[in-house]
């Protein structure tokens, strides 16, 4: 009987594992540059001495989906959207570089230029940070304008470079904080080539709909391996009942 227990175990610790996934593609349905997550499920054998009598399920997030939103024109000076596979570098919360498609800027009261969920922007030196200016623009190749308070509109000063660069060749994975990194280590080279759209963002590839639908069938599968170990149950108890009769 432990066999249908452990297995329906499993799989309703794998149906969290995705509905975890799919909460978290709702969540960031409407946040700019976002890839869904995407989970996968697999039987993983026992292994040992003996036949191999059952197979666990597992349900994992293995990867994100990386085709690209759509991109939407907003007017704002410090919105971009990097073209094709193209990534921003930011710094994540433990000083590590981490890579996003998130390009919807905002300058800190301290002239630090950030992502919308606080991330310092990387540039040629580091951390971009910007004097106090009367205007900011990012061209196309990633170059940071300004003119200087006081300064001639027609004279802006390039202070920096966003550091973009190519996933192209390198494995990468998503982290819990929603950046991307290389597997194993290292760093993204620069993208040359690279492209932005000004004034513009792409939006979070999530399909809420798609979502829904996904959310719904996960629930089901709980419900079928709920219903599963009830059935477990009700057998091991008329097991019992059938050992307790009289001889």
């Amino acid at each position: 009987m432990d066999r249908l227990i452990y297995t329906s175990l499993t799989a309703m610790r794998g149906s969290m594992a995705r509905q975890t996934a799919i909460a978290n593609n709702l969540a960031n349905a409407n946040t700019p540059g976002f890839k869904s997550d995407l989970a996968e499920a697999q039987s993983l054998w026992l292994d040992g001495q003996r036949l191999d009598t059952r197979a666990f399920a597992s349900e994992e997030v293995l990867a994100a989906d990386m085709h690209a939103g759509t991109v939407v024109s907003t007017g704002r000076d410090l919105d971009i959207a990097m073209s094709g596979d193209s990534m921003l570098a930011v710094q994540a919360e433990n000083g590590e570089i981490g890579y996003t498609k998130r390009g919807d800027l905002l300058l800190s009261a301290s002239g630090l230029l950030t992502t919308g969920d606080g991330r310092p922007v990387q540039g040629t030196q580091g951390p971009v940070t910007l004097p106090p200016a009367d205007s900011i623009n990012i061209d196309e190749q990633g170059n940071v304008w300004i003119v200087p308070q006081g300064g001639d509109a027609s004279q802006p000063q390039q202070v920096d470079k966003l550091q973009i660069v190519s996933p192209a060749g390198s494995d990468i994975v998503k982290g819990l904080d929603g950046l991307f990194r290389v597997k194993g280590g290292g760093v993204l080279p620069d993208d040359p080539d690279a492209r932005l759209t000004t004034r513009s963002l792409e939006s979070s590839n999530v399909s809420a709909t798609e979502a829904l639908v996904k959310m719904i069938e996960a629930s089901r599968s709980w419900d079928t391996q709920l219903k599963l170990l009830g059935d477990a149950r009700d057998m091991d108890a008329a097991t019992a009942d059938l050992m307790s009769l009289p001889q």
